[in-house]
This record gives C-alpha cells, structure tokens and sequence, in this order.
C-alpha cells in the first residue's frame, strides 16, 4: 500500500474569479461535464461538503483552470464511449497542473486512456447495484468498509491501465473499480459515488474534496443567498419582475428572492389553467394576498389550456404546448404591467439537467419541463431563474432561510405541467376532475397517518387503461389509478415510499367508494432510475 498523494495547495498568485460565482477560489472545485445527468448532483455532494462546486464545460482549457485556481476537479459521467470518433474530450494538460483530480465513470476511462490505459466494451455490463471489494483502505478509501455496495451504470471499462496506477477496489465484473496514479493526484471510480444508492458515496467524496483536495469547508448555503439577492438588486436595477406562481415552493421562493433584492418591484401572476390540483388555486390566492401581500393577477385560462390539449396524447408534445400557452397567458396579463421587463420562474437544476440544458454540456434530454422548453423564440421578457443550480432540498432550505412559512416549504412539489402530465392519454375537464378527487384523497390519508414529511413526494397518476370490476352486481368497465409515492433528498435519485398496507388499502377504498369512472388502483414500486418520478 502506498501514501496517498498530498492535498493540493493552489498557486497564490491565481486570484481570477469564477465568471458565475464569488466563492472564495481557495474553496472552489470544479465539475467538467461530459453529458451525464449526475453532473449536477456531484456538485451537489461538493456543497454538502460545505464546499462551493460548479459545473464548466468539458472542454475547459488547462490554462484557465489554473486561473480559477480551485482545489481540486471531479470529470463526470458521461453517455459516450471514449473510443469512439468525436467523444468529447478534456485538455490532457489538466492530469499535469498537481490539482487533484476525480473521475468518474466516464471521467475515469478519459483519464485512464489519456494516461496510457485502455477502454473498452465490459464483457458484462453493469447497471444498478453491485458488490464492491476495497483494496486499499486509505486515501480515497478511508473509513470505507472493505465490502461495499456501489451503482454501476456502464457498458464500457478500464480493461488495462498503465504501470503507473494502482487498482483501489474491484467488482467480480469490473477488476478495476477504482484506481489511482502512483505520482500524479488523478483517481478514478467506474461506479456513481454522488448516487443515495452507493451507501459510501458521500465518504468517498469527503475524502476526495477534504483530505486529498485539502478543503477546509466555508462554503454555505446563506452565501449563496447573499449572492443571489445581491446579484438580482443589479442585474433587475428599476425594471417591473414578473414572478409566475404555481403554489409550489420553487416559485415562492423566488418570490421571497425577489422581495428581498427589489421589493414592491415584483408581480406576481398565477394562470389559472384547469391543470392544478383541488383547491390549488385558491389556496395560491389566499397565500399571495395575506402573507406576502403581492400584486397578485390571476389570470383565468382553463378553457384555453383544454383547446390546445384538445386531442394531444404525446407527453412532449403536451409540454410544448403548455408552455406556449402559459407564455401566451403571461404575455397578454404583463401587457398591462407597466415596464414589465423581467419573467422569473422556479426551474431547479433537475429540471435543467432532464431537459439536456446543462451549461455547454452534451446531456442527452429526458423531457422537457414547463420552465425551460416551449418558450417561443419571441418571448417578450428576459428569463430570471435564480434557483437553477439548486436542488429541490437546498430550494427549501433556502426558503425557511429567507422566512417562508412550512407550510409552503414543505408542500410536495408539483409539475410545471400540472395534471397534464398525470393524466395520460387524452386530457379532458372530466378525466382531470377525476384526477384532481383521487389525488386529493391520497394526500389527505398521508397527512392523516402522518406520513406528508416521510415522503418526498406523492400524487395519482390516471391512466388510459380500463379493466373489468363489479360493483354491487353490475359490472364495471373503468379506469385505472396508479398512486405513487418516493423518498428522495435531491429528486435526481429516487426510492419507491414503502408505504404501509393499511394506508394504501385506505387510499384505494376511498378512491373506488368515493371517485366515478374509477374501478381499480394500483401502487408504483419503481425507483429512479431507471424510472422517472412523474410518469410523462
């Protein structure tokens, strides 16, 4: 076994700042994204490691790497094959300045192959969880038991590495599960440590950003809203914001940013589209009215919202659709606010990463969300959205930072889309009453068993399909409800809510008793990935 490399010290004549950030550089590390949809949820990891982390583009050269002067740098996954013609590529002289350097999956078998190893397809490829075996308990592995539990996603490997590296652990399939270089500070994982479904993932990164990169931790979540607030106050100066409400807590959030950096500036509207949940929209208006007193408009759109859904199954088609609509909804209400200039909205980063909107990165795109596609391209406002790079946990704290009430920090988020995308197959005003009387049956027997904090988020989901039932003597031909419920810390990584029988039999007595045109009720059991939280 030998000593792991020293943490690095960065040259003291480099002071340049990040173009996105004010972070002290001393306490930067750097994410280069090669496309994976865990990009962002590394930084993440890095953060709660009181450490500020950003994502740059892979392409990112040596040179102004050293003018950032961070700590240390962490190369994402990726979905391409480094062998292949066009892969993309990091500039090699990064392996050479003495940073430290993490990669993973991807990241590895570039760092791997750039240092003189070879990558290929697996013989037995890897997706999901698989046993992994340390060989080497200190460094990277420190306080890492010698069996453990990893996430694999990957068809390609490191079959051969230089004489230059060392393997660190190993799977039965996969010899070289991580490594390092004997002289460089490069280390490399081919499993997901920033996933909740590698147990030691968040040891490993501590290891990698504290003791190896030499972090001391200063970095915390009220510099980021100093940050932000300060940051809107110039960029906004004397301009009208409009802020688009949902009731969620992404858009309440902002609209507490927004208060804070420009006050009575703010407008908020609510389009009342036909597609939220029971209750929703007056609940919205009681909200913006009492306690944060705002310039509330609503504007009333259900029947427009029907028009143009009228006949649409496809989901993306659906969000485009929305999106234009909701744009065209805002655009003729802001027409009546004088010197309207601005449109801030709630996107979080899972919503920018799924939609392949990653900063210069190569993400392939999962589906569109209502913040950040179908926007016509001649939108009337510039977008504000100063929650992107924050994931839905930080969102609430950051809102019980800035003195939002619980009550709406904690409120189960809800699609851009709304009921559109919950309601598949073809949307009509009595398939979404339908919906709208069982999901709110659902949420009442969570909170009446104490369970609306346990999980992450829950809803109903109404699906095209019909099968044979009996009620009484007659027989039925109805609907189908799928109830789905996750536990989640960053809603990049989702497990299914191990809900207990009595609750769901509750829940399904209720809907069948209570709901027409619904027969039967089944209960989702799948985790993220590979499935998505919401089904469209």
């Amino acid at each position: 076994m030998t000593t792991p490399a020293r943490p690095h010290t960065p040259p003291a004549s480099s002071s340049a700042a990040s173009p996105t950030s004010d972070a002290p550089s001393a306490e930067r590390v750097l994410v280069l994204d090669f496309g994976s949809q865990y990009a962002q949820l590394i930084a993440r990891r890095v953060r709660e490691q009181n450490v500020y982390c950003e994502i740059v583009r892979h392409d990112i050269t040596a040179a102004r790497i050293l003018e950032m002067a961070p700590r240390g740098i962490i190369l994402s996954g990726g979905p391409a094959s480094v062998y292949q013609q066009g892969a993309p590529r990091c500039d090699p002289q990064i392996f050479r300045l003495g940073i430290p350097v993490l990669g993973i999956c991807y990241g590895m078998q570039l760092a791997c192959d750039a240092l003189g190893g070879r990558v290929g397809q697996a013989a037995s490829r890897e997706y999901g969880r698989a046993s992994c075996h340390v060989l080497a308990s200190a460094g990277l592995f420190a306080g890492v038991p010698e069996s453990t539990e990893v996430w694999m996603s990957h068809g390609d490997q490191v079959n051969e590495v230089s004489p230059d590296f060392v393997a660190l652990a190993g799977t039965p399939t996969c010899p070289l599960a991580a490594v390092r270089h004997k002289t460089l500070p490069v280390y490399g994982l081919q499993f997901h440590p920033e996933v909740t479904h590698t147990p030691a993932g968040s040891t490993i990164l501590a290891n990698f950003v504290r003791t190896l990169c030499g972090c001391r931790g200063a970095w915390r979540l009220e510099d980021f809203a100093a940050q932000t607030i300060d940051h809107l106050r110039q960029k906004i100066g004397t301009d009208r914001v409009i802020c688009g409400l949902s009731g969620g807590v992404d858009s309440a959030v902002v609209a507490a940013l927004l208060s804070k950096a420009i006050g009575g500036q703010v407008s908020c509207i609510l389009v009342d589209n036909g597609l939220l949940r029971k209750n929703e929209a007056a609940a919205v208006i009681e909200a913006f009215t009492t306690h944060f007193q705002t310039d509330l408009h609503v504007v009333p759109a259900e029947q427009k919202f029907l028009d143009v859904l009228s006949g649409v199954t496809e989901p993306q088609e659906k969000r485009r659709r929305i999106g234009k609509a909701f744009v065209e909804c805002f655009a003729d209400e802001a027409a009546k606010i004088k010197g309207a200039r601005y449109l801030a909205q709630g996107t979080l980063y899972p919503d920018v990463i799924e939609s392949g909107a990653a900063p210069d990165g190569p993400a392939a795109t999962i589906k569109l969300h209502h913040n950040v596609g179908g926007l016509p391209e001649d939108l009337q406002f510039e977008l504000v959205e100063p929650l992107r790079d924050l994931f839905k946990d930080e969102a609430r704290r950051l809102g019980l930072q800035l003195g939002l009430p619980e009550s709406i920090v904690w409120r189960h988020p809800f699609p851009g889309p709304g009921l559109a995308v919950r309601c598949l197959g073809h949307i009509t005003r009595p398939r979404l009453e339908t919906l709208r009387d069982a999901d709110q049956i659902v949420l009442e027997e969570l909170a009446r068993a104490g369970l609306m904090r346990q999980v992450s988020q829950a809803f109903a989901v109404l699906l095209p399909v019909q099968s044979v039932g009996v009620m009484g003597d007659a027989r039925t031909y109805d609907e189908v409800l799928a109830v789905r419920a996750v536990e989640t810390e960053d809603f990049m990584t989702a497990d299914w809510s191990h809900l207990p029988y009595d609750v769901l039999a509750r829940i399904s007595s209720r809907v069948i008793n209570e709901v027409r045109g619904i027969n039967r009720v089944v209960y989702d059991i799948s985790s993220k990935p590979p499935a998505t939280i919401e089904w469209e």
